[in-house]
């Protein structure tokens, strides 16, 4: 493999096999270290069926691992392979370690899980022990219910393997929002390397926002509202999606409208057919995904989601009134998220078991008349940035001074990594 003696080389584990979460945040890291250090690459490793929709950026590839999903506490199964589990889980783990030893990163990033899914991981982490490698664990603003991740992570060796294996800790959210050493009761030696970041978002301007709303809403009534509906993946996102259609025809007595609803590519086939059916002679355009989910947010005078991480800070970033109802289980983080971003006034929320009766289009149609309020404090949106510095931060400290080259402005060629299909 050549390389030049002052590339800097980062590698990024993210489990996700089904989803688009950890995959667009972690490509969105990915770009932004690539703006903010050259010559560099990245390598990321994931089992996301999706990373070819991902615009690609000079210096960053994928290496893409067999699916598993889990299907309980502590349970896999693999997605797509005949195989069993436990050599599925084999085949992961060396090509993971493999990686780590044929790519020799200055840095490694692991998403979300300490030791990798069934502790696959841990063979690289001891791998890397053998050169100078700065590793990182880059977790998300909320992981799910206190109880719920000590339980896991005590079980898993996640606090014994952050002391041993880990430099820093970079939360993507607020301490003054979610505490995460706190409410997950960290020990003291990994509590001190927690730093929190900031909320992790593509940009903060949106770019085609007036081209989406006249494409909507040119042959629309006058002082007609544009309504987008969003859920990331949209796998379970058929009650939200069902529920805001089955309320259309009553908002549409308190205002003109028009619905942009973007199912996602993981909703399955039949749920996207049973909303078809529903919206026929309704003012509604369903989408699959759209190539940039900024301009379609910053296009609207109502977003209608679910509590996802990157969906949710994208709504923060264009600052539109939005009604969030997250998903009802099994993970508590969607609703500890949605309660709290609405107690700080940032967005309005409705709980999931409360999508088949009046509330959700009375809440709906209260957002499109009414006034929209002022929250007390903005969120913190640097995340992007600040957790890119961290990581460069990182490399300095592996590597000798005079071999950093921060550039800055970004190469025109490295762009916001955005999904390619609008269906």
């Amino acid at each position: 493999m050549a390389e030049s003696a002052d590339e800097a080389r980062l590698l990024i584990y993210s489990q996700d096999g089904l989803g688009l979460g950890h995959m667009r945040r972690t490509t969105l890291l990915a770009t932004e270290f690539l703006r903010a250090r050259m010559p560099a690459s990245t390598l990321t490793i994931s089992d996301s069926p999706l990373g070819q929709f991902f615009t690609p950026s000079g210096g960053h590839d994928y290496l893409k691992l067999p699916c598993i999903r889990k299907t309980g506490p502590g349970l896999w199964q693999p997605v797509a392979l005949a195989s069993p589990f436990d050599d599925v889980l084999a085949l992961r783990r060396e090509l993971i370690r493999s990686a780590v030893q044929k790519f020799r990163p200055d840095v490694l990033l692991v998403d979300h899980m300490p030791t990798g899914a069934m502790g696959e991981l841990v063979p690289a982490l001891e791998a890397a022990r053998a050169r100078p490698v700065r590793v990182v664990l880059g977790l998300r603003d909320i992981l799910d219910a206190p109880e719920t991740v000590q339980r896991r992570w005590r079980l898993e060796g996640a606090f014994e393997t952050i002391e041993r294996h880990y430099d820093d800790v970079l939360v993507y959210g607020s301490r003054e929002v979610y505490d995460v050493a706190a409410e997950y009761d960290w020990p003291a030696a990994p509590a001190q390397r927690v730093r929190y970041c900031g909320y992790v978002c593509a940009t903060q301007s949106s770019r085609y926002s007036a081209e989406v709303r006249g494409r909507y809403l040119d042959r629309a009534p006058a002082d007609s509202a544009l309504v987008v509906a969003m859920a990331g993946g949209g796998a379970d996102a058929y009650p939200l999606f069902d529920a805001l259609l089955r309320s259309l025809p009553n908002l549409l007595t308190d205002r003109p409208c028009v619905v942009v609803l973007v199912t996602g590519p993981f909703l399955p086939e039949e749920e996207r057919c049973r909303l078809v059916d529903r919206a026929r002679g309704l003012p509604v355009h369903i989408l699959t995904s759209v190539p940039d989910s900024l301009s379609y947010i910053g296009a609207a005078d109502l977003v209608i989601a679910m509590a996802g991480y990157n969906t949710t800070v994208e709504i923060l970033s264009q600052n539109k009134p939005a009604l969030l109802v997250p998903r009802s289980g099994p993970s508590a983080e969607q609703q500890l998220r949605a309660r709290l971003f609405a107690e700080r006034g940032w967005v309005h929320w409705l709980p999931p078991d409360q999508l088949a009766g009046d509330a959700f289009g009375d809440a709906a149609a209260k957002l499109l008349t009414g006034a929209a309020r002022t929250p007390d404090y903005p969120p913190d949106l640097r995340g992007r940035e600040v957790a890119a510095q961290r990581l460069l931060a990182g490399l300095d400290q592996v590597r000798p001074k005079s071999e950093a080259q921060v550039l800055a402005p970004a190469p025109a060629s490295v762009g916001d990594p955005q999904l390619l299909v609008e269906g």
